[in-house]
């Protein structure tokens, strides 16, 4: 029973999150919400690794592009079919992801230089992406409008919300289990000290590259959601250094080595970045700025998150208060 009431609360969310389409009718809301969900599915897979491995990276946009491309260039270029070549694109980001976990964990990356070097593999994607013929250049890749549940495209915006869900939905049960798994285990043990990890029997390399390569998989989802409902996509979009960061801000915002942390910090991030857009107007990155600031102050003020903080509220709020004493006659104290 106590592992069923581990998932409970992931329920109870998605439950909660399901009725919005049938109470908000504003394409404008569904819009932000739908990529606020996109975001939420990335910044989980960089919390895999980043939060539970420990493993910062600094350029999941490799991955996310990668299944961007994959499910947009197969229906374009071979006519497959959207919900294979998502799948498809899926097993093509963690394929991309177990390769750069190799080349980096077996050199013996860590750290600053791990980070450095998904950055350079991101970037380099990014170019041979604008550069060549198949995936149009600069000009881009468009996936052709045909409104059918069977190509992916729906009538409702509400509906593509649903399924975004979904694989939000299937991201916290995932990380939920990994966070209470042998593996789980293993990787928090790599986090916190590599060298101890291992001699206590734990093969450090393994764990890493299982880890990035379900990190890796999980933000190619988010990538091929983007690609579906936007049906477009070129260079900047999809290795773009956005998502990189969009992805790292929010599990650090919402609660690093959480499982619900990148969910509150992506509806965080977006809900500010949209708000401030709107007051402030088309400034040009004005949502960086706003990151930012969240970011700067989540490192000084909530370390451990806006989960964390809310935690700690709750905690101290329940917390009986403590019984003041008065002195007796007899020199003693009651209560």
């Amino acid at each position: 029973m106590s592992r069923v009431a581990g998932y409970l609360p992931i329920a109870a969310v998605v439950a909660l999150a399901a009725v919005v389409p049938l109470v908000v009718t504003s394409n404008t809301v569904i819009n932000f919400l739908v990529f606020t969900l996109i975001v939420a599915v990335a910044a989980q897979g960089w919390n895999l690794l980043g939060g539970y491995g420990g493993q910062y990276s600094f350029g999941h946009a490799a991955f996310f592009g990668t299944g961007a491309y994959v499910t947009a260039l197969l229906q374009t270029q071979a006519g497959w079919n959207p919900w294979a070549t998502v799948l498809l694109g899926i097993l093509a980001g963690a394929a991309v992801g177990a390769v750069i976990g190799f080349l980096s964990f077996r050199s013996g990356l860590r750290g600053s230089y791990f980070a450095l070097i998904t950055l350079a593999f991101a970037e380099v994607f990014r170019i041979l992406a604008n550069a060549a013929g198949i995936t149009g250049g600069a000009a881009g890749v468009l996936i052709r409008l045909d409104v059918r549940p069977e190509n992916f495209q729906f009538a409702s915006r509400g509906t593509f919300f649903w399924v975004g869900l979904a694989v939000v939905a299937i991201g916290l049960v995932l990380t939920r289990a990994i966070e209470r798994s042998r593996f789980g285990a293993h990787l928090v043990a790599v986090r916190e000290n590599e060298d101890a990890a291992r001699a206590l029997g734990v093969d450090p390399l393994r764990v890493k590259l299982l880890a990035i390569t379900l990190s890796a998989g999980l933000t190619a989802a988010s990538g091929g959601l983007y690609a579906q409902y936007f049906l477009f996509l070129d260079a900047g979009i999809a290795y773009g250094a956005w998502i990189s960061v969009e992805a790292l801000v929010a599990p650090i915002i919402g609660g690093i080595g959480t499982v619900f942390g990148p969910l509150v910090g992506a509806v965080v991030l977006q809900g500010l970045g949209h708000l401030t857009g709107h007051l402030a107007g088309e400034i040009p990155g004005i949502s960086l700025v706003v990151f930012g600031a969240l970011l700067i102050l989540a490192v000084a003020f909530a370390p451990d998150g806006a989960t964390g903080m809310a935690g700690r509220l709750w905690r101290r709020w329940r917390r009986p208060a403590t019984p003041t004493t008065t002195p007796t006659a007899t020199g003693g104290e009651r209560c």
